[in-house]
């Protein structure tokens, strides 16, 4: 298959997509939505008709639905009423925690808003709406919906990219007895090692806005204990937040060419931060956060005993240690669609601009081994075309000065498109690129079948930057078979390669091609994982030793 032919399923999206844009609109596969909005009465008077009138929040009601709805025929059979009797359903309190309204608050449409899209972010949810839908005496009643999914996982899962497998077994709760925790016993085995894994999380202890989570992995080339307790910016009005962190990780490091292991190195990495956040909350459309904090960062770069094959240079130890200040702007900019990232679930999409920087300064009267000035930007922007095309931009810098130069700099930005030409078909672009200088000898930019070249073995190309643009034409369909995964489907195109002379050199095969095509499982009843990937793709370059085509089978957060 040449670069032509493979690329003909891509073109002819584009040349079909000279229709008019006119009459066209976002498909929403939900339509449990639908019912959900028809829940505000039709006499009830409009949002800024109420805060202008200073209503406040009456009761508030709390409507957790099972996973199957038993009043739709077609969910009414003995496996789907077995499934939400072994079930154990949100616990009320469990979603009132997480609420960013309370009885006698101003009624705010914006914090209706904001509590969904809140609530939606939990992986025991499926989808949740805030609704009005009584007004009396100055009082807006207010119902919250939400719809549960089966979050308990007892068994094998089986995953393949870049030529490699990975096994996972394992025994999860992401919503153990209904309250909102996450407790997890796995054993997962991927290319790298085979690790035992226990860890605890708790999004809101005791009912507060604090978070918890504990983790420890024993694995076949080291271990890893952490600890956080969080409390974070939960909302766009909240005041402050709080940070302890505590990791500590032992794990082999591989550095790889043309997707095969060069060379191998222990890592012993030990951390730790104590940091906060003040906040004005949000003002005329911002929010403007000041950040500050203590971080704690050692490597130590050791031998692997059992590696077949050594260390060519191990890097060199180090140590950061440095007190830190930064600024966080973020505007409130969202709007909610559906069928874009996902199949059938409503999505909240930012179209705001957001601003991240940060600087410390790190000195061996902190404990560390050298001076240096260490610098984080951040910036993303959304934006709206057209009702029917959409642009988000991101970039990323990161970098430390050490004695005038710049050591370990990392710049990262990525542009992604996307115009829904019909009603169930949507056009995807993205393009991403990495350059960097003074790299870390224990960092690798790499390319291959695990990060975007789906055609191609994990890890294959190696070098100091990295360019990479992907083309799919997206399929979004009505099926919903078993009513258990929504389907559709995606042909797609990958362009990549890396550059530059890294520690063990550079791969550079040159510019790399594949095309392919795939089926897309949308998961609607389970808190494990938004979408299945099964896909087969093709390399276009005639590279000895190069398959003649990959299979894929990856769980993804988004289509």
């Amino acid at each position: 298959m040449n670069l032509s032919d493979g690329c003909r399923l891509i073109v002819f999206t584009v040349l079909a997509a000279s229709i008019s844009e006119s009459g066209l609109a976002a498909k929403f596969t939900d339509q449990e939505h639908t019912r959900i909005e028809e829940l505000r009465p039709a006499d009830l008077p409009s949002d800024s008709e109420l805060e202008a009138a200073g209503a406040v929040i009456g009761n508030i009601d709390i409507d957790i639905r099972n996973i199957f709805n038993e009043s739709d025929a077609r969910e009414r059979n003995g496996l789907f009423r077995l499934a939400n009797h072994l079930h154990i359903r949100t616990k009320v309190s469990t979603v009132k925690a997480q609420l960013l309204i309370a009885i006698g608050d101003r009624y705010s449409a914006r914090k209706l808003a904001e509590t969904e899209r809140t609530l939606r972010l939990l992986t025991y949810v499926y989808d949740a709406r805030v609704v009005p839908v009584r007004y009396t005496d100055g009082k807006v009643d207010v119902k919250v919906i939400t719809k549960d999914v089966w979050t308990l996982s007892p068994g094998i899962s089986f995953g393949r990219a870049g030529g490699s497998n990975s096994t996972n077994f394992n025994l999860q709760d992401t919503n153990f007895l209904g309250w909102g925790k996450a407790l997890q016993v796995s054993r997962g085995s991927t290319v790298d090692r085979t690790s035992d894994t226990l860890a605890w999380t708790d999004p809101n202890v005791f009912g507060s806005r604090w978070t918890s989570a504990l983790t420890y992995v024993n694995s076949s080339d080291g271990s890893q204990r952490s600890l956080q307790v969080i409390r974070p910016f939960y909302s766009l009005d909240a005041p402050w937040s709080a940070k302890i962190t505590a990791v500590k990780y032992d794990r082999a490091i591989s550095r790889y060419n043309r997707g095969d292991i060069v060379d191998q190195f222990n890592d012993n990495e030990t951390s730790y931060e104590l940091s906060g956040g003040i906040s004005g909350g949000l003002a005329d459309g911002w929010t403007r956060r000041i950040t500050f904090g203590m971080r704690y960062d050692r490597n130590l770069f050791l031998p692997t005993p059992a590696a077949s094959l050594p260390a060519r240079q191990l890097p060199p130890d180090r140590t950061l240690s440095y007190p830190f200040v930064g600024f966080d702007f973020l505007q409130d900019k969202y709007k909610k669609v559906g069928d874009e990232n996902q199949i059938g679930r409503t999505e909240d999409l930012y179209f705001g601009t957001e601003v991240t920087a940060e600087m410390g300064l790190s000195n061996s009267a902190f404990g560390a081994d050298r001076k240096a000035i260490m610098l984080t930007t951040k910036a993303l922007r959304g934006i709206e075309l057209t009702e029917l095309q959409q642009l988000f931009l991101t970039g990323d810098f990161s970098s430390r000065l050490e004695d005038g130069h710049a050591r370990n700099l990392i710049a990262d930005a990525a542009a992604k498109y996307y115009w829904r030409w019909r009603s169930d078909w949507l056009l995807f672009a993205g393009i991403s690129g990495r350059v960097t200088d003074s790299l870390d000898h224990d960092m690798q930019v790499l390319l291959g079948g695990d990060n975007g070249l789906r055609g191609y073995p994990l890890r294959y190309e190696s070098g100091t930057s990295r360019a990479l643009l992907t083309v799919e034409q997206r399929f979004y369909t009505d099926w919903y078979p078993f009513r258990l995964a929504r389907v559709g489907g995606a042909i797609f195109a990958d362009v990549g390669r890396t550059w530059g002379r890294g520690i063990i050199g550079n791969s550079d095969p040159g510019l790399l091609r594949d095309v392919g095509f795939g089926l897309r499982l949308g998961n609607t009843r389970t808190g494990l994982g938004n979408v299945l990937h099964v896909d087969f793709a093709f390399p276009l370059n005639n590279i000895a030793g190069i398959q003649k085509f990959q299979f894929l089978v990856q769980t993804m957060q988004s289509f």
